[in-house]
């Protein structure tokens, strides 16, 4: 009999698709869980994978290995999708395909399977990643062929006796990694309805939040978080404690209707406190360290590479070559971030750098200002001469007035008026050209 091996989460999906697998293409069934900070009962995961069929159950440890090569590599990119998730799912998916593949290898199977639908990013993701680290197994998605709904899985899993953590009063899907948590289905697939308390588990509501602040320091090392006020950890154990400290006063809530790659809106509740800080004040030690243009182009490698990596192209060579841009641009973001922790918020209170661009004999206005002033005369003539000599032979022509240009520039219709003599041929003095003199 062929083997398949299943990335096993124990929850609904994957320990329904078990039964499923056997029964369906006769298939031995593997199951492998994947920790990358998950928090859970391994053991008691790997109990039930062996109680509903599977002849064999892994859990394997990938927590460094999802810090070191996705987590911060991320973070120094400045991954942060449509400008609010900064994408834990998507994160951990390409790391647990490849663990998939490695036990496949291990054990002889023709075949991976994962417990995604047909509609989200994760089938993406994984079968991506699938494809380009071994093209030669054949993949098999249980929920996205039998296309039942929740309900249905539900019964199926009563019918066959297979414990799951979900009811039909609480259909909640929850994914979850060291980076972050993430919540949907039930009544959150309603935009308009508020959140109940019960579906957050790292954050608490700023209703109970202490009412004194906390204060961390974050020290950095190239892009990457190596300290919090002055004691060295490793990554795994920084994140999960700056989880644990940002959580308690309510930061990293994400409530968000993000566009999937396959098309659709969906509404999604994150958790991702240590995440919300982490990027925050790596963005802000940046401010100090990278040059104007760096920050420019950087953005857009960010937006570039957010993208990338919730559509699930993670392995690509274009997510390589940005990644190794990325890299050149953090050889000086090193020192430290102190942050504010307060009722739902994070507040950057203070930063420095060793190799630090901002300099205050540059930057002061008082004593010991050495900013040359003269020299801003010819700097702003020639800055703005392509924008001057444009307006003196178009735009003034055109527009006629200062009131007129305001209007232009502010995507609104000129005077309707003074247009319409134009178009008669009436004569408008302000049409003369004009001597580019006057702007000297």
């Amino acid at each position: 009999m062929e083997k398949v091996v299943l990335a096993y989460s124990g929850g609904l999906d994957t320990s329904v698709a078990i039964k499923w697998l056997n029964e369906t293409y006769d298939l031995e069934v593997v199951c492998v869980t994947v920790d990358v900070g998950n928090e859970r009962d391994f053991e008691s995961i790997q109990e039930k994978a062996l109680r509903t069929g599977a002849v064999k159950a892994y859990v394997h440890d990938a927590k460094d290995d999802f810090v070191k090569y996705f987590v911060f590599p991320s973070l120094q990119a400045g991954t942060i999708y449509e400008g609010q998730y900064p994408l834990a799912t998507a994160l951990a998916r390409p790391l647990i395909a490849k663990v998939i593949v490695d036990y496949a290898r291990q054990e002889g199977a023709s075949h991976v399977a994962h417990g995604c639908t047909g509609k989200g990013n994760d089938q993406v993701r994984f079968d991506v990643s699938f494809n380009t680290l071994a093209p030669d197994l054949k993949i098999v998605a249980p929920v996205r062929e039998w296309r039942w709904t929740r309900e249905e899985e539900i019964l199926f899993a009563q019918k066959h006796d297979i414990p799951v953590p979900v009811t039909v009063g609480s259909p909640y899907s929850v994914d979850q990694n060291l980076w972050g948590r993430s919540i949907e289905a039930g009544v959150l697939e309603d935009p308009w309805a508020k959140p109940p308390d019960d579906i957050y588990a790292w954050t608490m509501s700023v209703r109970h939040t202490p009412n004194e602040p906390s204060y961390v320091e974050i020290e950095f090392d190239r892009g990457v978080p190596v300290a919090l006020d002055g004691e060295a950890l490793d990554g795994p154990a920084l994140v999960a404690r700056l989880n644990d400290l940002a959580g308690s006063h309510g930061v990293g809530r994400i409530d968000h209707v993000e566009n999937r790659f396959v098309g659709i809106k969906s509404r999604e509740i994150y958790e991702c406190p240590a995440g919300v800080v982490l990027h925050q004040a790596h963005a802000v030690l940046e401010t100090l360290t990278l040059t104007r243009d760096q920050m420019r182009f950087k953005q857009m490698v960010s937006n570039e590479l957010a993208t990338l990596i919730y559509n699930g192209f993670w392995f690509s060579a274009h997510t390589q070559d940005l990644m190794a841009y990325v890299a050149s641009t953090q050889r000086f973001v090193s020192g430290a971030v102190r942050v504010e922790l307060f009722k739902g918020k994070s507040e950057l209170v203070g930063r420095k750098a060793a190799h630090s661009l901002y300099n205050p004999a540059l930057a002061t206005y008082g004593e010991g200002d050495l900013f040359d002033h003269s020299a801003a005369i010819g700097f702003i003539k020639v800055a703005g001469m392509a924008t001057v000599n444009q307006a003196t032979s178009q735009l003034l022509l055109d527009a006629g007035s200062a009131d007129r240009m305001m209007r232009l520039a502010a995507g609104q219709p000129a005077d309707d008026d003074a247009a319409d003599a134009r178009a008669a041929g009436v004569h408008d003095a302000t049409s003369e050209p004009v001597d580019p003199s006057a702007f000297n």
